[in-house]
């Protein structure tokens, strides 16, 4: 009687490169960064050789002023990654606003700033207030379209990542939500929550991010700004939509996943 075959062993897991274009201690995998898609309006202000206007609205974006806030490390990160083009990063944040509430006031302040881009921190005011899911992804929804409709491009940069939320099943399905708005309308999105939990695995210190009251920390807001930097700069690589195989003639995504696990389909950019 033949001796029957043992099965192949299985093969280690290929841990996923890192990449090397952020500092080291902001290094996640590509898949764990973003999602892209096309972003004319930003194309077309490179073609038109002029400043690009970025507008920065959530909670981490208040204090333009100072030198060590967000949008001043935003627009730093920007020109370092796009040396021949000057941004012009404004920032008009109110602490703890929610969705509904800044989508109110985005139309007074798209006609303000002009914007050619607007990046968009969402879902963490939110998910500690406990709003209604479905009126947050409606909310958003609805902003993310009418500033699509005005032909400005706009980033959305999902909650943050605590170890204290991370078994919290409304929290895990905020971010589910904003991931899923930016499927739906085709935007690039910065995957903060899976890029904050995968860095804190390499990290001692949960919070080594985070500061009080789900304010990130100097280091979380640097890595904030290059995280949403490489996803704006990858993004306006992407071509004609039938080339890259996209959905809704736009994005480079895949199915909703695990907000820890966020889709792949976009390149690594490594």
């Amino acid at each position: 009687m033949p001796t029957p075959s043992l099965p192949a062993p299985s093969l280690p897991a290929v841990a996923e490169a890192l990449d090397q274009t952020l500092s080291p201690e902001c290094r996640v995998p590509g898949s764990k960064l973003y999602t892209l898609a096309k972003l004319d309006a930003v194309k077309a202000a490179l073609k038109q050789k002029r400043p690009v206007r970025v507008l920065s609205i959530g909670s981490s974006s208040a204090g333009l002023g100072a030198s060590s806030s967000y949008p001043v490390k935003l627009e730093t990160a920007l020109e370092t990654a796009l040396p021949n083009v000057q941004f012009e990063v404004e920032s008009r944040a109110l602490p703890g606003e929610v969705a509904s509430g800044a989508g109110e006031r985005l139309r007074t302040i798209v006609a303000e700033v002009e914007p050619d881009l607007v990046v968009w921190q969402v879902g963490t005011n939110d998910a500690l207030a406990r709003v209604d899911l479905d009126t947050f992804s409606e909310a958003l929804d609805e902003s993310v379209k009418w500033v699509m409709s005005h032909d400005i491009d706009i980033v959305l940069i999902d909650p943050v990542f605590t170890a204290s939320l991370a078994e919290d099943d409304y929290y895990t399905r905020m971010v589910r939500a904003v991931q899923e708005v930016a499927r739906r309308e085709a935007v690039p999105l910065v995957h903060r929550y899976a890029a904050m939990r995968y860095l804190s695995t390499r990290s001692s210190d949960e919070a080594h991010m985070l500061g009080r009251h789900f304010r990130l920390n100097d280091l979380g807001l640097r890595c904030m700004a290059e995280h949403a930097t490489r996803a704006i700069t990858l993004s306006l690589l992407q071509s004609d939509p039938a080339a890259t195989g996209t959905a809704g003639g736009r994005a480079a995504t895949s199915e909703s996943r695990d907000p820890g696990k966020p889709q792949t389909g976009a390149p690594t950019g490594n």
